[in-house]
């Protein structure tokens, strides 16, 4: 049998849980809370030791424009991109680059906009083909296959 008897919360509390009122139970969280953080710490107010940090003013940005609606999924050897072309004008003005784990797209819709999506797997740097079908642009880059791993030595840590 376990020794419940020997926490501290039951010298503390008159009745059993079940029994008890929301307010008892709000009451008893602010006295063990008290006890356990000094009072500069609660409250909803700012600590007196984060008094000599300032917040850096908020300064106007230029709102994000609009997503571009793409999609990505994986298959056994590649990883494909697809996002809808929504003006013919796009395919001369778009550029279209890839690392190893991310999608970038930019000048679309407008001239300063860019897009970075996060792909699912890591990529081949070559391979990757683009064709734009039914006002859909679909972009297949190539898997790859990393074999390569190194064992770490914790030995030594005791």
């Amino acid at each position: 049998m376990f020794p419940w008897n020997i926490f501290p919360f039951n010298k503390d509390m008159k009745n059993p849980p079940h029994q008890m009122k929301p307010e008892d139970i709000d009451k008893y969280i602010k006295n063990i809370m008290g006890q356990m953080f000094p009072q500069n710490m609660q409250g909803t107010g700012t600590p007196d030791f984060m008094k000599g940090f300032h917040t850096a003013p908020v300064t106007n940005q230029q709102p994000y424009s609009a997503p571009l609606n793409s999609s990505v999924f994986e298959t056994h050897d590649y990883v494909f991109v697809r996002f809808p072309i929504k003006n013919e004008d796009w395919l001369k003005e778009m550029k279209l680059y890839h690392t190893s784990n991310q999608m970038i797209i930019e000048h679309i819709p407008e001239k300063d906009d860019k897009h970075i999506i996060t792909l699912p797997a890591i990529v081949r740097k070559k391979g990757s083909s683009a064709s734009c079908k039914e006002g859909y642009m679909e972009i297949k880059i190539p898997k790859n296959v990393d074999m390569q791993y190194s064992e770490i030595d914790v030995t030594e840590i005791l």
